[in-house]
């Protein structure tokens, strides 16, 4: 279902995103990296010596117009097509309303927001051109229920879980298919935590969230999944 066919993957540096640009290049997909550091090259390479050959990476900052137009533009150089977008860059942190800064504020929206909006702008020609194309976003379980301390997060998921609903409907008629995946806690290096700590075990893995992109994206033409949200045993939510 996917073998051939093309992805960009953005925040594809580590964690989640690195996990789902193996997963899908086990699937046999051409892949486009994006991260925002040099270190997207790692990733790159990585998967080169792996033996995955049809793989691109680009140094871009998501919230930057200009840049999310020079990756879009390089990946059709390099494969003549688009059919996945996975919007996965996105930053957090936890704090009381009282202790956040404007400054932070800002940031983690430009990220979390404005890089979802801008990167599926930026694909969406193509997409509408050749009637057909996956938009995946990753957002969080918090796009659905709010936490204490987490007023700026919680607000930009809420965000992203409106604009991704919004989209789907514009862009339906074009057979492009848009949602969003909202994991609860994932071992990995979310709000400069570390991956791999003991206290994280029992918590998803980003292969978890992987496998959901591809069951995603790989769904047939006739069928949407508008949303996956997944959590692991340990963990207590409220029910929406």
């Amino acid at each position: 279902m996917l073998k051939d066919k093309v992805a960009i993957i953005t925040g594809a540096t580590r964690g989640i995103g690195k996990a789902i640009a193996f997963r899908l290049a086990k699937e046999g997909m051409k892949l486009s990296l994006v991260g925002s550091s040099d270190e997207i090259r790692k990733t790159a390479e990585e998967l080169k010596a792996k033996g995955y050959s049809d793989v691109v990476a680009s140094q871009a900052d998501v919230t930057k117009e200009a840049d999310v137009t020079r990756f879009v533009q390089e990946t059709l150089e390099a494969y003549g097509q688009i059919d996945l977008l996975v919007n996965n860059a996105g930053i957090g942190f936890f704090k009381e309303v009282v202790d956040t800064t404007v400054e932070e504020w800002s940031k983690l929206f430009e990220v979390n927001v404005q890089g979802v909006f801008l990167s599926s702008k930026g694909v969406l020609p193509h997409m509408k051109e050749k009637k057909s194309g996956t938009i995946v976003t990753i957002s969080s379980d918090v796009a659905r229920y709010t936490i204490p301390n987490g007023s700026a997060y919680t607000a930009s998921k809420y965000a992203v879980q409106g604009f991704c609903g919004s989209l789907a409907q514009e862009v339906r008629g074009d057979r492009i298919r848009v949602g969003t995946i909202n994991p609860g806690m994932v071992d990995t290096y979310f709000a400069n935590s570390t991956q791999g700590l003991p206290e994280k075990e029992d918590w998803l893995k980003v292969e978890n969230i992987a496998d959901a992109v591809v069951y995603m994206a790989s769904a047939p033409p006739h069928m949407l999944i508008d949303e996956i949200i997944l959590h692991p045993f340990a963990q207590n939510y409220p029910i929406a």
